[in-house]
């Protein structure tokens, strides 16, 4: 969809502050970062924002990064719960998928739902109309493995799908929304628990204790031991695929529940664009800034995602990603519908 001409100029504005707000910074013209000098302006990484979410721009903001996913690309989404329909849809995501000749790949969840084992996933994955255009991989259909992580802090590895080994690139294509767990999620979430196995889930949500879920959700970890620990993940799964991956967040239909929801809130935060960045932290921190610094308006409200955030201290994995080393929290916004 478009973005009205209102909606429009607010969000030029807001990206015009994130220097101010966020230690982030926007030129959309030269994509300049704000700083002490030129060795500074060369580090920060780019975060690339379209204002409209459509098919056409998905791909746009994908080529705008100027590297290209070769080989056996993995797109990694949600394929939402079962009742959910804020999850990214299959006829928004095609181009993209298409234009890298991609498999969309998903993992089985920790929790009793419509995707908590493969046969229930693969019929969700049928309804949701995934199956009937693209090659689709449930990567821990038939097991599992464990990955090196860098931060042993919590973990001692990271537990993915065992398909997860048959592919060369990785386009992490996140929703960005909030979540019950994690306050929001992104492409860090994406890239962790989304990659995950059902064990790696039990693995991640209890910070290192268990792999299974039998037990799980009457002793998850504390929640600033979890936000750690999905970093850390975040940052094996980068790690094994040597930095092959591009990610993608979409800002739109951004209730404070997760796509794992079958009955999320109807979203109060009207759409926003399209960001993509090759640093996954300055991608989660740029649609966090978009949001805190978003002014209220009629039927377009960010309070509730941000009291969502805040009560889940969610901010907290990109300064924890940042500290590890896994990218960083400044960056330069580049606004390619004003190229």
């Amino acid at each position: 969809m478009f973005i009205t001409m209102k909606k429009r100029m607010f969000i030029v504005a807001v990206a015009a502050a994130f220097c101010a707000c966020s230690g982030g910074s926007s030129d959309a013209n030269a994509g300049q970062t704000a700083g002490d000098g030129a060795s500074q302006e060369t580090a920060a990484p780019k975060v690339y924002f379209t204002q409209e979410i459509t098919p056409e721009s998905l791909v746009r903001v994908y080529q705008a990064l100027g590297v290209e996913a070769t080989g056996r690309v993995a797109v990694k989404i949600s394929t939402g719960e079962g009742g959910n329909t804020h999850y990214l849809k299959p006829t928004l995501i095609r181009n993209l998928v298409e234009a890298v000749d991609g498999t969309v790949v998903e993992c089985c969840t920790a929790y009793g739902g419509t995707r908590q084992d493969p046969q229930k996933h693969w019929q969700t994955i049928h309804e949701h109309g995934f199956d009937s255009i693209f090659r689709v991989d449930l990567m821990d259909e038939f097991g599992d493995f464990r990955i090196p992580v860098q931060d042993t802090t919590h973990l001692k590895y990271d537990i993915v799908g065992e398909h997860l080994k048959n592919y060369d690139y990785m386009i992490n294509l996140a929703h960005f929304k909030g979540h019950s767990m994690g306050g929001f999620g992104g492409v860090l979430k994406n890239a962790s628990i989304g990659v995950a196995s059902t064990a790696g889930k039990a693995y991640i949500h209890s910070a290192g204790k268990m792999e299974t879920t039998e037990t799980l959700w009457s002793n998850t970890a504390e929640q600033d031991d979890f936000l750690e620990s999905m970093a850390a993940a975040a940052q094996a799964v980068h790690d094994y695929m040597e930095g092959r991956v591009i990610y993608i967040n979409v800002m739109n239909n951004m209730s404070v529940d997760c796509d794992c929801s079958g009955h999320p809130e109807t979203p109060r935060l009207k759409d926003m664009g399209i960001l993509a960045s090759l640093d996954p932290v300055a991608l989660d921190k740029a649609c966090l800034d978009l949001v805190f610094t978003h002014q209220a308006a009629e039927d377009d409200d960010e309070q509730p995602l941000i009291e969502r955030i805040n009560r889940q201290h969610g901010t907290y994995i990109v300064d924890y990603a940042e500290q590890i080393g896994l990218g960083s929290k400044t960056y330069s916004l580049i606004n390619i519908d004003r190229q």
